[in-house]
């Protein structure tokens, strides 16, 4: 089914884009606790911001294209209230590994070209960069359209790791392929992007640590979309990318797309 384009009215994108807003590109779910109790209700958040630290972002319906757990008893769709934060809230049945997941529909966002440029470059995106002054754009603004495509990993006390490497199908989607949760401190990660199902090479991929995000870690996609990340920590951890491309046939000049994937492992941090 091909995604569905919603621009945000004027006016609310204008708030949303105020000084620092402007430049707090980081999205993620954030569960009330990584480690649920089977029946239990757990919380599920959507936050923006920078360096792991951010806002609460309220359930707007308009922007979502699905949001759900995905685990050992299928697939749950998150119920929450319009306008209200936590924006969803998930009763898990079974125990194991379960994803959450969040994916929205478009926005739109205009920036003169300076700041369109550092965005870029702060992004790890130069490729786009390049292709601006290949056209002579360099200093031209630019319209963008973007979405979200978040992932939050949670599991159950002693629960079997199995699944925490379930591809859900988001347009841009990081798939750990080891169990974070189990990774000691010191020990690689390793992580595959997708962008529509298929390898990604070349993208800039971030992991920032809560509880020290300055001691963040990154690293370029092989051919394959496979990267290597040192957990340093034990800590709750925000794994981000970014993908931009041209939007033809859009009415804007790009289109972005922005994973992350949010876990623990720190034992005492339930």
């Amino acid at each position: 089914m091909p995604r569905t384009t919603r621009l945000l009215p004027f006016v609310l994108l204008s708030a949303l884009l105020t000084a620092p807003a402007l430049r707090a590109h980081d999205f993620w779910i954030e569960p009330s606790r990584f480690v649920f109790t089977p029946g239990g209700r757990l919380a599920v958040g959507l936050r923006v911001g920078e360096a792991f630290r951010g806002d609460p972002v309220p359930r707007m319906a308009a922007r979502i294209e699905r949001f759900a757990a995905v685990g050992p008893g299928g697939e749950i769709a998150l119920p929450g209230v319009e306008g209200a934060d936590p924006a969803g809230w998930a009763t898990l049945p079974a125990p194991g590994t379960w994803l959450l997941a969040y994916d929205s529909n478009h926005a739109v966002v205009e920036l003169e070209g300076p700041k369109f440029e550092a965005y870029l470059h702060e992004e790890g995106l130069e490729k786009i960069s390049r292709l601006r002054a290949g056209r002579g754009a360099t200093a031209a603004p630019s319209r963008e359209i973007y979405s979200r495509c978040a992932k939050a990993l949670v599991r159950s006390p002693g629960g079997p790791s199995e699944g925490f490497d379930r591809v859900l199908g988001l347009p841009l989607e990081l798939v750990p392929e080891a169990s974070p949760t189990e990774i000691a401190a010191g020990g690689e990660l390793p992580i595959r992007l997708l962008l529509r199902g298929e390898p990604l090479a070349g993208a800039l991929v971030v992991a920032v640590p809560r509880q020290a995000p300055e001691a963040r870690v990154s690293g370029r996609t092989d051919a394959q979309g496979r990267v290597r990340l040192r957990l340093d920590r034990p800590a709750d951890w925000l794994i981000k990318a970014v993908e931009m491309e041209p939007a033809a046939g859009s009415g804007a000049d790009w289109e972005s797309f922005w994973a992350s994937l949010t876990f623990s492992n720190d034992a005492t941090n339930p």
